[in-house]
């Protein structure tokens, strides 16, 4: 396999990684909390306040296009994580921060809060009593592990994403989810509607939407999503024989007519096909889980040969998606390949967005490259960069951790 000794990294969209093993990362966070001052920065696309940047700075659209400082934060973040439009951040007393968009209540803060307030770090109510060790964050959901593995969730979503029960389908409110109670939770995984969890021995398992497969069989029949199934009609069908914008309105009425009847599994369960395969990391796409969609792109940190050093050199590959080189490289998308130049540098964790990607070294550096647009590579332009470039308005500080949203950035750096 090119992906060995626990360092593969999967990412589909928002999905963001690093490049050690969960367990070890969480034995990290909640025995050896970091006692150093820490900064926040943020690039990108703020237009729903995933930034948490006032106006005064980016303007009304909301973009920046250099990393900024994220005030109303405290001085001791020890971690952060990007979701879809919104940003959480953890600090070293187990506190939990949320900004950026709330209309699904993911911030876990009153969702009527007027529009402007979104991008206000705010701590996320209804947690003082739990010991945040590590937080992620969704499309429409978030969630935090309490340092007794336990899962608290909030948010809203249709399909099944908060595992708390048949039916439920928003809190505002972090709660329990109960039916992992007994399980010490290391990580979860949120795609678009369904969810992984992953325990401190290894099991693995799923909840939420679970049309083709995306959350393993459970024990039940394979079925397709409405929306993906109605790609295959016919377009000589008498009902297409309107426009190609009518027709493709019609499929999806039809496809959200019958995701009334969606097959969703309302609490966690284990992945059956997986009992007895230790699970040493975990990752959700926009519909698929540890597997590679076509609409995304993957990194994954390699142990490759070298010459120069014993016992291999670290490298990055990529595959996927590359319609904004966010691969890195030329040459075929469609399996892993070697993103060159990185002589000299060790990579010690890889992010990507929609259509960009970062990697950190270790050196404290942070690299980027794919699509420029709204400042998502903090390179002050739109540009796109097709090859890694390094970000050196930052090498005057040393970056701890590097995550990326959708269209956005975090960084925390060490002061």
């Amino acid at each position: 396999m090119l992906v060995n000794r626990l360092l593969w990294k999967h990412h589909q969209w928002n999905k963001t990684v690093v490049a050690v093993s969960s367990k070890a990362l969480f034995a990290q966070v909640t025995t050896n909390r970091p006692r150093w001052m820490s900064t926040v920065m943020s690039f990108g696309d703020g237009s729903q306040g995933a930034l948490g940047l006032p106006d005064s700075v980016t303007g009304p659209r909301g973009d920046a296009y250099e990393p900024t400082r994220v005030l109303g934060l405290p001085s001791d973040i020890t971690s952060i994580s990007a979701g879809h439009y919104h940003s959480l951040a953890i600090d070293s007393r187990g506190g939990l921060w949320a900004w950026g968009r709330n209309q699904e209540s993911q911030l876990g803060r009153d969702p009527l809060a007027p529009r402007d307030s979104w991008n206000d770090p705010k701590r996320v109510e209804g947690l003082d009593y739990v010991n945040v060790c590590a937080a992620f964050a969704s499309g429409v959901i978030s969630a935090a592990i309490d340092s007794d593995g336990s899962v608290w969730v909030w948010g809203k979503s249709k399909r099944g994403q908060l595992g708390l029960g048949k039916g439920i389908i928003e809190t505002v409110v972090p709660r329990r989810v109960e039916a992992l109670a007994g399980e010490k939770i290391v990580k979860v995984s949120f795609g678009w509607g369904h969810a992984l969890a992953q325990t401190e021995d290894g099991k693995l398992l799923g909840w939420g939407y679970s049309a083709d497969g995306r959350i393993g069989n459970v024990g039940e029949a394979l079925e397709a999503s409405p929306l993906d199934s109605n790609a295959n009609i016919s377009m000589n069908d008498k009902r297409f024989s309107g426009s190609g914008l009518d027709a493709a309105k019609l499929m999806v009425l039809e496809g959200m007519e019958k995701e009334k009847d969606m097959p969703i599994i309302w609490e966690p369960r284990l992945v059956e096909e997986l009992q007895g395969v230790e699970v040493r990391d975990i990752a959700c796409g926009l519909d698929h889980s540890l597997v590679l969609c076509c609409l995304g792109h993957s990194l994954a940190i390699c142990e490759v040969p070298s010459s120069d050093v014993e016992g291999g050199g670290m490298s990055i590959f990529s595959w996927g998606w590359n319609q904004c080189s966010q691969l890195g490289r030329e040459g075929p998308e469609n399996f892993p390949s070697m993103i060159e130049g990185w002589e000299g540098e060790t990579p010690v964790s890889v992010s990507g967005g929609r259509v960009h990607s970062t990697a950190l070294t270790s050196h404290g550096e942070l690299w980027v490259w794919g699509c420029g647009k709204s400042g998502r590579l903090g390179l002050g332009s739109s540009s796109d960069e097709a090859e890694p470039t390094l970000l050196d308005c930052l090498e005057d500080f040393k970056v701890l951790q590097a995550v990326s949203g959708f269209d956005h950035n975090l960084v925390l750096m060490d002061e």
